[in-house]
């Protein structure tokens, strides 16, 4: 079984910058991919980045440009890195762990608040 821990949400204003964290451990047949997730209140959960242990990387249109993903493999960490924020990116943020099974875990979601 996958444990996912996330760390890093919080309030910030618009136009500042915020890193989650999400570290995995547990996994037997380790990761395929791993990425954030976030879900606003009223709206459905919807993908924001994902990385492959390949490297590939996807990105929602609305973040592209701003968030930034990438992974410590020796810590099974994956990061997102969050700037420029804006209100609209206020959201429940969760880590999504495939394995090479398939897998699919997901962290217990992180709040991101951006407001003045």
């Amino acid at each position: 079984q996958v444990q996912l821990v996330e760390s890093g949400g919080g309030s910030v204003q618009p136009g500042g910058s915020l890193r989650l964290a999400c570290a995995a451990s547990g996994s037997i047949f380790g990761p395929a991919a791993m990425g954030w997730y976030r879900q606003a209140p009223g709206k459905q959960r919807e993908l924001v980045a994902r990385i492959t242990t390949g490297g590939t990387t996807n990105y929602a249109d609305s973040v592209r440009g701003r968030f930034t993903i990438s992974t410590d493999n020796a810590k099974n960490t994956v990061y997102l890195q969050m700037n420029s924020l804006k209100p609209e990116d206020t959201a429940v943020y969760y880590c999504n762990y495939v394995d090479g099974r398939g897998h699919v875990y997901w962290g217990q979601g992180t709040q991101v608040t951006v407001s003045s």
